[in-house]
Order: structure tokens, then sequence, then C-alpha cells
């Protein structure tokens, strides 16, 4: 196994590896907001890639018998102009989409990504690094723990 920089040649499995996750998200939805939408496939990955590309990110994957099994998007967005006011404004990194396949977790994969993205932004001059977490995802709070992250901010929802 290795990771490597995104190449056109593993967009399907990048789709796949979306795809499996947002069915994830969607079966641990207390809510049952999210959805797994007809063009969700299609989309979300360029979507995404796009995002990377455009907002000096990177797309690292971990690839093993030349089929990508996990993958890492991070972009370096730029604060808001006013943001200044009652932020410091700290170079950071997002974390942006992190999955590693069902089939091949708990081998150290995940934190071999987030090792990668992190060494890329602290390349580009990065402070600290941001990723935003579905609540009821208590997988990825677990993991995000042990690599020494907190939670910072909360959102909270209400049905009316």
């Amino acid at each position: 196994m290795k990771i490597i920089e995104y190449e056109d040649k593993y967009l399907e499995d990048v789709k796949n590896l979306l795809v499996e996750l947002e069915e994830y998200i969607v079966s641990i939805d207390k809510d049952n907001l999210d959805q797994v939408h007809p063009e969700y496939r299609d989309k979300m990955a360029v979507l995404d890639l796009e995002k990377v590309n455009s907002n000096n990110g990177k797309c690292f994957i971990a690839v093993e018998n030349d089929k990508a099994i996990g993958l890492i998007m991070g972009c370096i967005f730029p604060y808001d102009k006013y943001d200044y006011l009652d932020y410091k404004c700290p170079n950071r990194g997002e974390i942006i989409e992190l999955i590693v396949s069902k089939k091949v977790r708990s081998k150290g994969i995940g934190h071999m990504l987030m090792e990668a993205m992190e060494d890329y932004f602290k390349s580009c001059g990065c402070e600290y690094v941001l990723v935003d977490v579905f609540a009821y995802n208590e997988n990825a709070i677990k993991f995000y723990d042990k690599n020494n992250y907190h939670s910072r901010m909360y959102s909270q929802i209400k049905k009316l």
C-alpha cells in the first residue's frame, strides 16, 4: 500500500469511496436529512476535486493493487476580508473529505493519509487544520481525537 497524489485514472475508485462514505453517513443520520442523490456518484467527486484545485488543495489516495482504497482531500481556503475583526486568522488548511474503505480500516491507512495532508499543509505555512465531523459519526470523532484534534465549535439543530 502506498500514499500518492490523486491521478485521474483513479476517478472511478474515488467516486466509489465517496459513495461509500455518504451511504455510511445516511445510515447513521438520526435526523434523516442526508441522502445519496441519484447524481451524487457522478457529480460529488468532480465537485470536490474542482474545489481542491481552485483552493490551493491536494487530494491524496491510498493505493493497493492499483486500486484506491482510501482518500483525503484538503484545501487552503482564503479568509473573508473582514474575518480579522474578530479572529486572528492564522494560516489553516481544511480537510473536506476523508474515507478509508470499510474493507481495510484499522490498518493505519487513515493516519497515513492524515500525515500526508498535514505535511502538505505545513509546507504551505499552515498553522492549523480544520475538519468538520458529522456529530453522529462516533467512529470519526474517535479517530480525530486519537490524532490530537479537538472540538472548537458546535453546530446545533432543531426540527420545527
